[in-house]
C-alpha cells in the first residue's frame, strides 16, 4: 500500500473515537473516586450497626457487634462501659463523623461518631479483617 492508496480521512469516525475514549475515561475515574470515598465502607457498616443496636437499647446485640471474644471482654463490663450508666448514657442520638485509618497504618479503622450531639466524639476502632470493636489505638481528630 503506498501513499497513494490510503483510505480516505473520516472526520466523523474520528470525532466517535474520541468521544468514546473519552467517556470511557470518564467512567474509569467516577468508578475509582466512588471505590475510593467508600473505601471504608463495611467497617463504617459495623460502627452503625453497633451504635444502632445502642439506640434500640440492645445491649447483647451490641456486645454480639463489639467483641465475640467473652473471656478479655465479659458481657458485665461492657454493660458498665456502654449501657445507661457508661460515659456516653444512653444513646438517643448517632451520627458517624469520619472514617480514618491510624497515623502509620494498622489493621483496621478508627469510626469518629457524634453521641447525643456530644461536643465529645466517640471513638471505636474496627478491625478490617473479622469486623470486631475496640477501643481505637491512637486519638484522632476529625475535622
Amino acid at each position: 500500500m503506498t501513499l497513494m492508496d490510503a483510505q480516505q480521512y473520516d472526520e466523523a469516525r474520528e470525532r466517535r473515537r474520541k468521544l468514546k475514549i473519552s467517556i470511557a475515561i470518564l467512567v474509569i475515574v467516577a468508578v475509582s473516586v466512588l471505590l475510593w470515598m467508600n473505601r471504608y465502607w463495611p467497617e463504617r457498616h459495623v460502627a452503625d450497626s453497633f451504635f444502632a443496636a445502642l439506640q434500640k437499647q440492645d445491649y447483647p446485640a451490641a456486645y454480639r457487634i463489639y467483641h465475640p471474644d467473652t473471656t478479655k471482654y465479659p458481657y458485665n463490663e461492657f454493660y458498665q462501659d456502654w449501657g445507661p450508666g457508661g460515659e456516653w448514657g444512653l444513646v438517643k442520638t448517632y451520627s458517624i463523623y469520619g472514617v480514618s485509618g491510624c497515623p502509620g497504618g494498622g489493621s483496621g479503622v478508627v469510626v469518629d461518631v457524634i453521641v447525643n450531639n456530644r461536643a465529645e466524639h466517640a471513638q471505636v476502632w474496627v478491625e478490617k479483617s473479622d469486623k470486631t470493636l475496640s477501643t481505637p489505638p491512637c486519638s484522632l481528630e476529625f475535622r
